[in-house]
């Protein structure tokens, strides 16, 4: 809500917190005046002390007039914050924060620590912003770090500065300091991501939400929350963010909260901080004997506090007992600590164990959030029958009364908006925003359908209700918005390859798209962009904002520059080394490979232009790659080449039509036309198969379909004469396709051409792989003599060779690489000679069995007749007894001299049947259309 509070008028309001806070301070060192209206004879202050006698272990405590610096401080300032944080949310709080502010100075002034980044290659140096490693120990373990800071700063607390003002101006003194010159080591808001003992208390009150607080992912503002931001000359607001921690508290509050949720510092720190609180407050009666000393207020007016520092720290049953208070203190609050901390997890594991009975009620994860929001709700009101009370005490009964339900109703209002979430409801809520988006991108005539509304106004369901019912949302609009989701939740990290298919399930099932189209999905936005789908590059939304706040201010400058240019725009690339552009690098961490990506798209259309040439070099790559496949030398390897070639028409096919959707958008552009006499120039006969499946003659203008269509003058020639070494050049590009099939096959068939060299690249490039084909692929190479004159045959691979065959075979053609590579991990393959028995009728079948070699007979028994029929390799025996579990009824005999056969248990292709229901529902297709065509050859009969 007040995160869209204009950030000018914030500045000022948080100039005027900060001086304020900064005269409490100085207050502590000098201050005549307030401590007149302590005095007992005062005729009307309700400060001024009274004469009852206030006891502590046993004594009446002496009191003489004070300051009111402590007081408002800890009274008052404190209070409010964990108000706010509960009510408001962060995004309220870390925008008026004075300690957040102060530690932005360095970066206003211009004075942060860099590194100096040379390119070898070029000589250019450039500096970038020095920030916190993930990988790093601070990284790792700053939940840690913050939360021991908040415990001693409880401890100092009581025990230094509570009273003695002194202690106390030179702790914040020097927590002022300590956030400044974090602020000069580290960019961003690295004082409050890693150091600031306030942030544990902060994302325990104000994550998922505050009460009045706005959601990030569903907001149509490009700046959200407490987001840092910088004013433009112009008055218009930009982002400022660098990317210092991913998630970012300050861009998505409730991102951050589902994404820590799990994580054993997130329970410490939760059931730990009601343990603190709990043990803070709950001390001042284990100290005094009596819970007056804490009401009266006379713990903030002892100036001796220093002196009680080794007097008995207890005092209970009437008794002190001789611990020192410094020792007692931190021992009370860490045994509190620790026993909320145990509480908390014993409590986790009743839920794990409710979880156990009733699986389908509710998830672990919204379990441990829903006992979270009750810790919270608690330790809020608990905190509040203490906190500020000395002060709320000198108000009348019925100030008091009205003071207590108003902190009960707004927190029951909080916990009843924060019970309802959900990790599941967040991301429904999320990905129905993305597809909004892609909505309003199509320009569907939606206006009759919302009755004066906005697709804005619309809520999570009524979105895909809307979608379905939309006259104009054809299929290939339903694809192209889906698509478009797709990359911008893999640009920003919300999803990867592996998360994506369920991460988006939800979404799917509205719209109707099955995990087939959504794997088109994938290995299109692949062929687009290879870089989105590899597992070896972190993407995140901070980084998003962080690109996007860098060209913004570079667009800016080069209107700017160009207004004063009487002819033309100016070249971004003249700027390059202007003092301007090297401070916003250095501002917003920007690389070369950044820049280049940011550059490349500044100007219209350039961006698609560029992916469409892209795209049409990868086209290149590929035909290459196909025609090195078809050379005669390789003849003998028909099945590892098979799978190559299929995989390699298929991405083809994927980058034609993704060209095709960029001529779409382009449209009359005058770089349309040079692309579509390169694309059809580069593969005519794949053109005319995408051309024909499509209504591309609706979508194109005439001029490009007509230059699509018709030949062009060049002739096309399709040579498969290629030396050894371009031979080699060209299958050690496929190493770098994202598909483990695809980069164990080009590690088999390189090492039929050159074994060294594959054994060459199984020893430099051998971490990069990470699928357990590759791997078992490259340490067989590698157990390959380095002098074998001979070439490795696939059975030397046997990983590999299940995986080639299965792919290659009738009933699992065309599955997924992951089923494939983990059916083949628990396959095992048999060889038999002429005569020998492979099944017989009557047993039981415990096995699918896939022919890979040689021939088989398979016996029927018709009445009194037997009838022989030939399996050949690739066709499986007896899946439908498999799936039945039912007993063979035909006898399956070897028929030549090595016959080799592929078998898979029955309780393995079960688990993957339960487990896996893509798996479940290709092999229900399968098998019907093997049913199909079995009742069509028994008519024919």
């Amino acid at each position: 809500m007040l995160s869209q509070l204009p950030e000018q008028r914030m500045h000022w309001i948080r100039w005027i917190l900060t001086v304020g806070w900064l005269l409490i301070i100085a207050s502590l060192f000098y201050d005549p005046w307030t401590a007149k209206l302590t005095t007992p004879d005062h005729p009307w202050s309700p400060l001024r002390l009274s004469e009852s006698c206030i006891q502590v272990q046993g004594n009446c405590l002496s009191e003489q007039p004070y300051p009111l610096g402590t007081t408002l401080f800890w009274g008052a300032i404190v209070p409010a914050g964990i108000f706010i944080l509960l009510v408001f949310g962060h995004e309220l709080w870390r925008r008026i924060c004075p300690l957040s502010f102060l530690s932005q100075i360095p970066r206003s002034l211009g004075w942060q620590r860099q590194f100096r980044r040379e390119n070898k290659k070029t000589g250019k140096v450039r500096y970038e912003l020095a920030k916190v490693r993930s990988d790093s120990w601070l990284g790792r373990n700053y939940p840690y770090v913050q939360f021991s800071w908040l415990f001693i700063g409880l401890c100092g607390r009581i025990l230094f500065f509570n009273a003695d003002r002194l202690v106390l101006a030179g702790w914040l003194l020097s927590t002022v300091a300590a956030a400044i010159a974090v602020g000069y080591w580290y960019g961003g808001k690295s004082w409050c991501q890693y150091f600031c003992p306030m942030a544990p208390v902060q994302s325990i009150y104000s994550e998922p939400g505050g009460l009045l607080g706005s959601k990030a992912h569903t907001s149509e503002q490009l700046i959200t929350q407490s987001m840092c931001r910088t004013v433009l000359p112009d008055g218009q607001e930009q982002s400022a963010c660098v990317a210092c921690q991913n998630p970012c508290i300050d861009i998505d509050a409730e991102r951050n909260y589902w994404n820590s949720l799990s994580k054993p510092e997130t329970g410490f720190i939760r059931y730990g901080y009601v343990g603190l609180v709990i043990g803070y407050f709950g001390y001042y009666y284990l100290y005094a004997g009596n819970w007056n000393y804490y009401f009266s207020g006379a713990w903030l007016r002892q100036t001796d506090q220093l002196t009680s520092l080794f007097d008995p720290g207890l005092y209970l049953f009437g008794q002190a007992i001789n611990v020192p208070k410094i020792i007692a203190v931190p021992l009370v609050l860490g045994i509190c600590t620790a026993i909320a901390y145990g509480g908390g997890q014993w409590l986790e594991k009743r839920a794990k164990s409710y979880y156990r009975r009733h699986p389908k009620e509710l998830s672990l994860e919204t379990i441990r959030h829903r006992i979270f929001t009750l810790c919270t709700f608690g330790i809020f009101n608990f905190f509040f029958i203490f906190g500020g009370r000395p002060l709320i005490q000198l108000f009348p009964w019925a100030v008091q009364y009205l003071y207590d339900l108003g902190l009960v109703t707004l927190s029951t209002l909080w916990l009843y908006k924060t019970w309802r979430r959900s990790p599941d409801l967040y991301s429904r809520e999320n990905l129905a925003n993305r597809f909004r988006k892609q909505l309003e991108k199509l320009q569907l005539n939606v206006s009759q359908f919302l009755e004066g509304r906005t697709l804005n106004d619309l809520n999570t369901h009524e979105v895909y209700i809307l979608a379905k019912v939309l006259p104009g949302f054809t299929r290939e609009k339903r694809h192209q918005a889906y698509k478009g989701v797709v990359r911008e939740a893999l640009e920003e990290g919300y999803i990867n390859y592996s998360s994506s298919l369920e991460v988006l399930q939800q979404m799917r099932q509205e719209l109707g798209i099955t995990d087939d189209e959504h794997r088109i999905v994938l290995e299109e936005v692949g062929v687009e962009d290879p870089s989105l789908l590899n597992p070896d590059r972190q993407r995140s939304l901070e980084n998003q904002i962080r690109l996007s706040g860098y060209r913004k201010s570079l667009e800016r400058l080069l209107l700017l520059q160009s207004k004063q240019v009487a002819q033309g725009s100016l070249d971004p690339g003249s700027l390059q080394d202007s003092a301007t552009i090297r401070s916003l690098r250095r501002q917003y961490s920007i690389t070369p490979q950044d820049e280049e990506w940011i550059l490349s798209g500044l100007a219209g259309n350039a961006s698609s232009v560029k992916r469409a040439k892209f795209l049409l070099a990868q086209l290149s790559q590929l035909i290459d790659c196909y025609r090195v496949l078809n050379q005669p030398v390789l003849y003998d390897h028909k099945a590892a080449l098979t799978l190559l070639r299929e995989n390699i028409s298929h991405k083809k096919e994927l980058i034609v039509r993704s060209i095709l959707e960029t001529l779409e958008l382009l449209q009359s552009d005058p770089a349309a036309l040079g692309l579509a006499q390169r694309l059809q120039q580069a593969s005519p006969a794949i053109l005319g198969e995408v051309l024909d499946q499509g209504h591309w003659s609706d979508r194109l203008p005439a001029a490009i379909l007509q230059c699509l269509t018709q030949p062009g003058e060049m002739p096309v020639f399709c040579s498969l004469e290629f030396s050894a070494q371009a031979t080699l050049g060209h299958l050690e590009t496929l190493l770098l396709d994202q598909n483990p099939m695809i980069q164990a096959a080009a590690l088999y068939v390189i090492a039929q051409l050159d074994p060294e060299r594959s054994q060459a690249i199984a020893r430099d490039q051998r971490h990069p792989f990470n699928s357990p084909l590759v791997k078992a692929t490259l340490e067989q190479l590698l157990a390959l003599p380095s002098n074998a004159s001979a070439h490795p045959s696939l059975t030397d691979f046997p990983m590999l060779e299940r995986v080639v065959y299965l792919f290659n075979s009738d009933f699992f053609h065309r599955m997924q690489s992951e089923t494939l590579i983990a059916l083949a991990d628990r396959a095992e393959v048999r060889t038999y000679s002429k005569g020998d028995l492979i099944t017989e009728a009557g047993d039981t079948c415990r096995e699918l069995l896939l022919l890979i070699e040689g021939h088989a007979n398979v016996h029927y028994q018709t009445g009194a007749e037997v009838r022989i029929e030939q399996l050949h390799p690739g066709q499986t025996l007896d899946e439908l007894e498999v799936l039945a579990h039912s007993k063979s009824e035909n006898t399956i005999v070897a028929d030549s001299e090595r016959t080799r056969i592929l078998a898979i248990s029955v309780d393995a292709f079960d688990d993957f049947l339960d487990h896996d229901p893509d798996f479940a529902r290709r092999v229900l297709e399968l098998e019907s259309r093997q049913l199909q065509r079995f009742v069509r050859s028994m008519q024919s009969i």
